[in-house]
């Protein structure tokens, strides 16, 4: 009997998707997707017994890709709960916000982002949360500098949507990331590994 075997061609192709699919897990939103519609969707968390199917596959808008919730965990069970807790995706939205050469000071492109992002962040579905502003670096130079630079660049964008728009600094939360986190790892000088996540934060 002869059996039908995959090409070399074939298992090349597979292999190769294999490795560079995660490199581009997530997608940027940037430019004219930068839209208080989008931010919306994609930092609303899904709802309190929300069908785990509807959470594992993530939601994708044009540029964006939106990660729900999934919660496993029975009512009572804090072991569980906890376990759940720790693995569960949150929603965020990843942006392309770009800054001086070497510097946390924002563009005036990044400005007017900003400014798109603080109306999503008033809007009411998103009013009683806390969110994580997260600064991306790319590895380029050291370390420890890239990852002081991404701390700076979260906390200029903080300080940005509080003096600007008035927003809590209460709810943002500025976290450095370095080069621990990179999008694009076929490339690690591209624009998207110096990003800033917004990530919703849900009460402990």
């Amino acid at each position: 009997m002869k059996l039908n075997t995959p090409s070399l061609a074939v298992v090349a192709s597979l292999l190769g998707a294999l490795f560079v699919l995660p490199a581009q897990a997530d997608t940027i939103l940037r430019g004219k997707d930068i839209t208080e519609k989008n931010l919306i969707e994609a930092l609303t968390p899904a709802p309190a017994g929300a069908p785990e199917d509807a959470a594992e596959e993530p939601v994708r808008l044009r540029s964006i890709r939106v990660q729900r919730d999934a919660p496993t965990a029975k009512p009572g069970d804090s072991a569980v709960k906890a376990a759940a807790k720790a693995t569960e995706k949150k929603a965020s939205a990843s942006l392309l916000i770009t800054f001086e050469t070497n510097s946390a000071d924002l563009t005036p492109r990044a400005k007017s982002s900003l400014d798109v992002v603080a109306k999503a962040l008033q809007a009411d579905k998103l009013a009683e949360f806390k969110f994580a502003i997260e600064g991306h670096a790319d590895p380029r130079g050291q370390a420890d500098l890239n990852m002081s630079l991404s701390q700076a660049r979260a906390e200029s964008v903080v300080a940005y949507l509080a003096d600007q728009h008035g927003i809590s600094r209460e709810r943002l939360k500025p976290v450095g990331k370095g080069a621990t986190e990179l999008v694009n790892t076929q490339r690690v000088d591209a624009p998207e590994n110096r990003r800033v996540t917004i990530t919703t934060l849900r009460d402990e």
